[in-house]
């Protein structure tokens, strides 16, 4: 059950990345991070994370659901996430976004390539 309230959670980002834009999307997952973050060390971590994820309706996510999503998160290895590891692993794990993305960025890279070759 509380693998579906993830996912719900995910499926919103590109209806928001719609509805708000790219600047306004950022703005909420800086608020998102700021929920989850300890306010003393300004990252979010396991303890931040298992007390405040109840704001969010994820309070049924057992001890290891958090760690992983943690360790997903964490591109530095300092076992907490910053907010551009949170605002990063919202993306990556929002499947639509991250085709939207790739198209994007296979576009701009076509057209580079068109670019470079004087076509």
């Amino acid at each position: 059950m509380a693998a579906r309230k993830v996912n719900g959670f995910q499926d919103m980002l590109p209806m928001m990345a719609d509805k708000l834009g790219g600047e306004g999307l950022i703005r909420e997952l800086c608020n998102g991070f700021q929920l989850l973050m300890d306010k003393d060390k300004g990252l979010i971590t396991f303890d931040s994370l298992k007390k405040n994820s109840a704001l969010l309706g994820l309070q049924e996510l057992r001890d290891d659901d958090l760690l992983s999503m943690l360790k997903e998160g964490d591109l530095d290895g300092d076992g907490a996430l910053d907010q551009m590891e949170f605002c990063v692993l919202m993306f990556r794990l929002s499947p639509e976004l991250m085709q939207e993305s790739e198209a994007w960025l296979d576009q701009a890279l076509q057209q580079e390539f068109r670019s470079t070759r004087g076509q």
